[in-house]
C-alpha cells in the first residue's frame, strides 16, 4: 500500500452559517442505480464495507482457516492483492464475494498479448467462477503514480482482460477497474476545484470512457490520515476521524456551499467533480482502500489504537448508514479497509505493518465500536464476545491447547467432562471451545487472552447450545438464578455443596486434583 500524497493548494474556509443555505444539487446519475442492480461489486443498492487481505505476514493462517474466520466475522467482501489458487479455491461455495488483482510486474506480459490476457483470465477466473464469487478484476495498484512507466500498457491490458471476459461471457457479471492513488486528483479542496492531474490526462480519460462502457467503478485509494498528516494545522484531527462536529467545524465548499463533516466524503466529492470536468457523470467511486494505523514511530504520533479503533468505527457505521456524500447523497460508496490482518513483514516506517484489525493468529488489535452496524465484524466491544476454537486446526495442536487451559490456565473445565451438559459433542474442538472460552472469561476478556498459540479466535456468536451454556453466556445469570430458587425451596438445613477442584481432559484421560468430588457440609450461606 502506498502512502497515498494530498498536495493541498487549498484549504477549505471554516465558516459559520447563521442562515439556510441551498445546497448544489446532485450531478445527474441516472445510469448509476441501474449498474447497482447488476450482479458485480456492487449487490442490490446497498453499499457494503469489506477487507483488503495482504499476506506480508509471517504465520499467515491456511486458507481454509482464513475462509473461516471471514465467516465468522461476518465478513462478506474481500480484495486481494494477486490471484491466490489455494485461497480462491477455499473460498468456493461461500457467500464471500472477491475482487481478484493483477500485480503491477504482471501488466507488461499482459498489456502486450491477448493470448496472455486471455490465458491469465482461463487460470485465474473461469476455473474458479461460480463457485468462488469473483466480482472484479483489478488491474495492478496505483500504476499512474507508482510505475508511470507501465502506463502505455495500461488500457491495452484492461482491453484485452475485459475481451477475455467477453469471450468466457463473463463479461457481465465481472467488472475491471483499477485502484488508483488519491495524489491522481489535483487541488482536492475544496472539493469542486479538484481537477485529475493533466499529465495522466491521456491515461485517465480513456479508463473514464471504459468504465462508463462496461458500467465499473473507479477504484480510490483514499486515506484521511495521510491528508491529515500532511496538514497537520489545517485539517483537523476530528473531521479525519469521522467525529461529531459543531457547525462552525464543518468545512464548507465556497463554491458549492456544501458542508463536509468528514474529510473521505470531501476526498470522494473531489473525484467526482474531477470526472465531471471530463465529461463523465455516470461512474461511481469505489474505496478500495481506506483506513488508519494503529502504531508508528516517533515521527507518526497519531497512529494509534485509539485513533485507528475512531477511523474504522466510524466509517463502518457512515457508510452503512447509507448517507452518501454531500455532492450525491443519492449514492454511497463501498469501502474496503486497509487491512484485515497486520503485515508484520512490511518495511518501515512502522506504521506500515500496522493498519490490521486483527494480528496474524486472528486476535483483534482493538475492539470496535461497531454498535447498531448489524452482524459485519464480529470483534464489537458493545456486545459480548466469546473465545472459540478456529475451525481446521489440527487436533493435536487443539488439544495441546486445551490441555494448558485445563491445567496450568486453571480454566474451569467440569463441565466438559462425562455425563456434564457441555461433554457433548465429545470432540477436541468441542471441549477446547468451551474451555478456550473459560480461560478467556476469567481473565476479563483481555487482549491476548483469545490466542492459544492461534487455534482460537474471538467472536460474538453465543457458542453455547442446548443445556449447554458457556462461561461468557448472558444465560449463566439465569441458570444460577434457578440454582438459587431451587436451594431455597428445598429448605434443607444442609445441602450438598460442590468443593472447588481442579479437573481437566488430557489425551483421554480425566485427571482431578481431588479425590473427594462432593462433600456434605452445612449450607451457611446462600448458594
Amino acid at each position: 500500500m502506498a502512502a497515498s500524497k494530498i498536495t493541498l493548494l487549498t484549504i477549505f474556509s471554516i465558516l459559520t452559517i447563521l442562515s439556510p443555505v441551498s445546497q448544489a444539487k446532485p450531478v445527474g446519475f441516472q445510469r448509476i442505480k441501474q449498474q447497482q442492480k447488476a450482479q458485480g461489486i456492487r449487490t442490490g443498492t446497498e453499499p457494503f464495507v469489506g477487507v483488503n487481505i495482504g499476506t506480508d505476514v509471517s504465520n499467515l493462517l491456511s486458507p481454509s482457516a482464513i475462509v473461516s474466520f471471514l465467516q465468522l466475522q461476518k465478513i462478506s467482501h474481500v480484495r486481494l492483492y494477486d490471484a491466490y489458487p489455494d485461497l480462491l479455491k477455499a473460498l468456493a461455495r461461500t457467500s464471500i464475494r472477491v475482487i481478484i488483482s493483477i500485480p503491477n510486474d504482471q501488466l507488461l506480459a499482459i498489456g502486450s498479448s491477448n493470448a496472455t490476457a486471455a490465458a491469465w483470465v482461463r487460470r485465474n477466473v473461469v476455473s474458479f467462477f461460480p463457485d468462488t464469487i469473483i466480482t472484479a478484476i483489478a488491474v495492478g495498484d496505483e500504476v499512474l503514480t507508482t510505475v508511470p512507466s507501465s502506463s502505455p500498457l495500461f488500457l491495452p491490458a484492461i482491453e484485452s482482460l475485459y475481451s477475455a471476459l467477453v469471450a468466457a461471457n463473463l463479461h457481465n457479471r465481472i467488472k475491471i477497474s483499477s485502484p488508483h492513488a488519491a495524489s491522481i486528483v489535483l487541488d482536492p479542496f475544496p472539493p469542486s476545484q479538484a481537477f485529475f492531474n493533466q499529465s495522466l490526462r491521456s491515461a485517465i480519460l480513456p479508463l473514464l470512457q471504459f468504465l462508463s462502457r462496461t458500467g465499473s467503478p473507479l477504484m480510490m485509494n483514499l486515506y484521511p490520515y495521510y491528508v491529515f498528516m500532511q496538514n497537520k494545522g489545517l485539517v483537523p484531527l476530528d473531521n479525519s476521524l469521522f467525529k461529531p462536529l459543531t457547525p462552525a467545524k464543518e468545512m464548507v465548499d465556497p463554491n458549492t456551499l456544501l458542508h463536509y463533516t468528514n474529510v473521505l466524503d470531501a476526498m470522494i466529492d473531489a473525484t467526482y467533480f474531477s470526472m465531471k470536468n471530463l465529461n463523465v457523470t455516470d461512474v461511481q467511486v469505489l474505496v478500495s482502500e481506506s483506513g488508519w494505523p494503529s502504531k508508528g514511530d516517533s515521527k507518526e504520533p497519531y497512529a494509534t489504537v485509539e485513533n485507528a479503533d475512531t477511523y474504522n468505527s466510524n466509517l463502518i457505521r457512515h457508510i452503512l448508514d447509507r448517507k452518501g456524500t454531500p455532492l450525491h447523497p443519492e449514492i454511497t460508496s463501498s469501502v474496503y479497509i486497509y487491512e484485515l490482518f497486520n503485515e508484520d513483514l512490511r518495511s518501515p516506517p512502522v506504521s506500515e505493518a500496522n493498519w490490521g484489525l486483527f494480528y496474524a493468529n486472528s486476535t483483534p488489535v482493538y475492539l470496535l465500536h461497531v454498535s447498531g452496524s448489524g452482524s459485519f465484524l464480529s470483534n464489537d466491544m458493545t456486545n459480548q464476545t466469546y473465545c472459540v476454537a478456529m475451525d481446521g486446526m489440527e487436533p493435536k495442536t487443539l488439544q495441546a491447547a486445551l490441555d494448558w487451559a485445563c491445567g496450568p490456565g486453571q480454566a474451569n473445565c467440569s463441565e466438559i467432562q462425562p455425563g456434564e451438559d457441555c461433554y457433548q459433542p465429545n470432540t477436541v474442538k468441542g471441549h477446547a471451545s468451551y474451555a478456550f472460552d473459560s480461560y478467556y472469561q476469567m481473565e476479563g476478556k483481555s487482549a491476548g487472552s483469545c490466542d492459544f498459540k492461534g487455534v482460537a479466535m474471538i467472536t460474538t456468536t453465543d457458542p453455547s447450545h442446548g443445556g449447554c451454556i458457556f462461561p461468557g453466556s448472558k444465560k449463566v445469570a439465569n441458570k444460577k438464578r434457578q440454582v438459587v430458587n431451587w436451594t431455597q425451596v428445598s429448605g434443607a438445613a444442609d445441602s450438598l455443596r460442590f468443593v472447588p477442584f481442579c479437573i481437566w481432559r488430557t489425551r483421554g484421560v480425566l485427571l482431578y486434583t481431588a479425590f473427594s468430588i462432593l462433600l456434605y457440609i452445612p449450607l451457611m450461606t446462600p448458594f
